[in-house]
């Protein structure tokens, strides 16, 4: 048996094609769905996600402001910067691009962005929403992630759903949201005793550790859906976190590196910054 490969790109894709006639009919009405971006420094990687960021939204429709700051930037510049955003009627999703050159806080600029355009979802009060089921922006990767499991038609509910990970962007958040489709959540973390016996027991299993092939085949129970959200540069390759080739052969369901969780991230990003200018 070799898995069914859960194409991000695609559903990605099919997500973007569904709002644009919602941004069409708000643009009708004076809404058009406006996203700013703030990137500091000049890190490459960011360079690019922004990039991506900046084309996706204007290919819905929708209006893309990037705010390009220099690396010496300060940290009450960078907050005046976001109270500007947070006061303009033309934005309701603002994103400050992580990670910030060193001598910049970053809690301190998460929590200064509105929790009304907070779409990615990082904010203390929507992760306090977030913890307590009441409606609010949820971060982006972790709601692909759940986005990518419901496409495969499977019912998440009951099911025993195995976290590798425990970040604050993507394990901590996705174990939640998982909990609120009532499945059984366990969270897998550098101090748990044993993973792989934790992981066949598993009827999902969200690898989000940062170490390239960590999970292997015989941690997988045949027929389980496995959601790789690993990027590792291995040389000139991109590498997830499970060993896909071996893993394959044995999971229901796998997801890509690349072209499964990423492309969700901002197809989350966009579909937020939709809501908010509806709610506007």
């Amino acid at each position: 048996m070799s898995a069914k490969i859960i194409d991000g790109k695609a559903i990605a894709k099919d997500i973007r094609e569904s709002l644009v006639p919602q941004v069409e009919e708000l643009t009708k009405v004076g809404k058009q769905p406006g996203l700013a971006v703030v990137l500091v420094g000049e890190d490459p990687a960011s360079e690019v996600y922004v990039r991506n960021k900046e084309r996706s939204t204007k290919r819905i429709g929708g209006e893309s402001r990037v705010i390009r700051l220099g690396q010496d930037t300060t940290q009450d510049e960078l907050l005046s910067v976001i109270e500007g955003l947070n006061n303009d009627d033309k934005i309701h999703g603002i994103l400050v691009q992580l990670p910030l050159p060193e001598g910049l806080d970053e809690k301190a600029v998460i929590n200064a962005i509105s929790p009304y355009k907070d779409v990615d979802g990082f904010h203390p009060v929507n992760i306090g929403k977030m913890l307590i089921g009441d409606e609010g922006f949820v971060p982006c990767t972790p709601a692909g992630i759940v986005e990518l499991v419901r496409r495969t038609g499977e019912s998440i509910e009951g099911k025993n759903v195995v976290v590798i990970g425990r970040s604050n962007i993507v394990g901590k958040p996705v174990a939640q949201l998982f909990l609120q489709e009532n499945a059984t959540v366990t969270i897998c973390h550098s101090r748990t005793k044993d993973v792989a016996a934790e992981c066949r027991r598993a009827d999902i299993v969200i690898a989000a550790v940062g170490i390239p092939n960590f999970v292997k085949k015989d941690w997988i129970k045949p027929g389980a859906i496995v959601i790789d959200v690993g990027i590792n540069r291995v040389g000139d390759q991109l590498i997830g976190d499970v060993d896909f080739d071996q893993v394959k052969e044995v999971a229901g369901a796998i997801t890509p590196v690349p072209g499964g969780v990423g492309p969700m991230t901002i197809a989350m990003l966009l579909k937020a910054t939709v809501e908010a200018a509806a709610k506007d």
